[in-house]
């Protein structure tokens, strides 16, 4: 089926958008472009939101006895799960309305023991997060961020190589003139993950014996850090692209960045909860980590992240029968918030046309994800998405639909299953991306506006 050149200039969302509407795209989009250059880890993600929480005069969970219509409250999960909630004025066991978006992002992360010499330089060994190319992380510059434990509690902040004159890091790759062996292998051999190694220092220590270089840099470590080699075991470091957000093209109509998968989902309802009021409903907005590799571990949504944060909150209101946690849970109405992939012109060979989605064409509305068979997928019912195409359209927000590439071809999972087992209603609904999981994604900033009005829209009105 083709497509003629005037309707598909209709499905672009700019020809929708009147210039008001045009400027205020821009201008979130420089918010956001903020929020991904202090928000490279989850960690620094739940720092920044805790700080807009504050601004907006959100109390801190812990501290609040009984819970009441209107309140706006901050909860922080081990510093890498966190949740605003606007209490809503029907009761709990009646449901909620909840979007959750990961602020977790594919990176190179340090081993427990890193830090080796060979062939007269200093090296970091690393484990790759998440889906990754690894060929891209290979001949550029790379930023440090973490934090590590001492063994007396003390906690040591890292953030390497984000200012001007700050170090950076890199892993070497293959000079061309040597690399015949590694050109004539797949990609996915080029390059292999106990390859990725990251320079950390070439000069050595001219007092010490043996591997001299690594002595220096631990010297540097306890001088300027107060490291010590140990404390690397109790330690939290991601190796991530050291160049900020850009805006894309002459129009600059494109945010380029590293992690958009998924922080444009964190952004983008981190604002919208911002600015509702007195909802019906009760509005939760969640965000969670380790979505990456599975949703894994106690901050993974796999655990009972949920269940939790909803029990804690019926006992607040005096609710302590357990079934109305359960009877809450399933009449609530939820968003995965996370991206899909734009049809990429070079590749078009991997995309169905008709189902996938494209750039500026709107939010993207996912009934179902998984992969060869819709395997792990969510799969929404039509009688949810017929309640959300009507309030979307009704607030002016402009969405397509979208599948991740060819049946199959393509695949992925996202936090949705994990949601809809509590008996939710639960859609994946979020803004496509050119080059995800690359460390430079593409966005555009039309579909970063109206992913935040969707989202803006479904507190309010669903």
């Amino acid at each position: 089926m083709t497509v003629s050149k005037k309707e598909e200039l209709k499905r672009i969302a700019w020809t929708h958008m009147d210039e008001a509407t045009v400027q205020m795209a821009h201008k979130f989009g420089r918010g956001y472009m903020e929020f991904l250059d202090n928000a490279k880890t989850e960690r620094e993600a739940v720092t920044y939101i805790a700080q807009m929480a504050r601004k907006k005069k959100y109390v801190d969970f812990n501290e609040v006895k009984q819970i009441k219509a209107g309140q706006k409250l901050f909860i922080n999960y081990k510093d890498k799960v966190c949740a605003l909630l606007v209490m809503g004025q029907e009761p709990l066991e009646e449901g909620v309305n909840i979007i959750a978006s990961h602020i977790d992002a594919p990176r190179l992360d340090l081993k427990a023991r890193p830090l080796y010499e060979a062939d007269n330089v200093a090296l970091f060994k690393t484990h790759y997060y998440g889906g990754i190319k690894k060929y891209q992380w290979v001949g550029m510059p790379l930023a440090l961020h973490g934090v590590a434990i001492r063994k007396d509690g003390q906690k040591l902040y890292f953030k390497l190589g984000e200012n001007p004159g700050d170090i950076v890091f890199t892993i070497a790759d293959l000079l061309p003139h040597l690399a015949k062996d590694q050109m004539e292998k797949k990609l996915s051999e080029a390059i292999k993950g106990e390859d990725l190694n990251i320079l950390v220092g070439s000069q050595p220590d001219t007092d010490a014996e043996g591997d001299a270089i690594k002595k220096r840099i631990l010297r540097l470590l306890k001088e300027q850090y107060q490291m010590e080699e140990d404390d690397f075991t109790s330690a939290e470091f991601e190796a991530v692209p050291a160049f900020p957000a850009r805006e894309i093209g002459f129009d600059r109509s494109m945010i380029g960045a590293y992690g958009q998968d998924d922080r444009v989902s964190a952004y983008t309802s981190l604002q919208a909860v911002l600015d509702i009021e007195k909802p019906r409903r009760t509005a939760i907005c969640l965000f969670v980590d380790k979505e990456e590799i599975g949703s894994t571990g106690n901050t993974g949504l796999q655990s009972l992240i949920i269940e939790n944060m909803m029990a804690e909150l019926m006992h607040k209101t005096g609710q302590a029968d357990y079934y109305y946690v359960r009877k809450a849970l399933a009449s609530s109405n939820a968003i995965s918030a996370d991206v899909n992939a734009a049809v990429d012109p070079n590749y078009p060979e991997v995309f169905e046309k008709l189902n996938c989605s494209f750039l500026s064409q709107g939010v993207v509305m996912t009934k179902f994800t998984g992969s060869r068979g819709k395997a792990d997928s969510n799969d929404a019912h039509p009688e949810y998405l017929a309640r959300l195409r009507r309030v979307f359209d009704e607030e002016g927000v402009i969405w397509q639909v979208g599948e991740l590439g060819k049946v199959d071809l393509g695949g992925g999972g996202t936090v949705a299953q994990y949601m809809a087992r509590y008996g939710m209603e639960v859609v994946d609904c979020g803004v496509a991306l050119l080059g995800m999981h690359s460390p430079f994604e593409v966005a555009s900033k039309a579909d970063i506006y109206m992913a935040y009005k969707a989202y803006k829209a479904f507190w309010q009105k669903i």
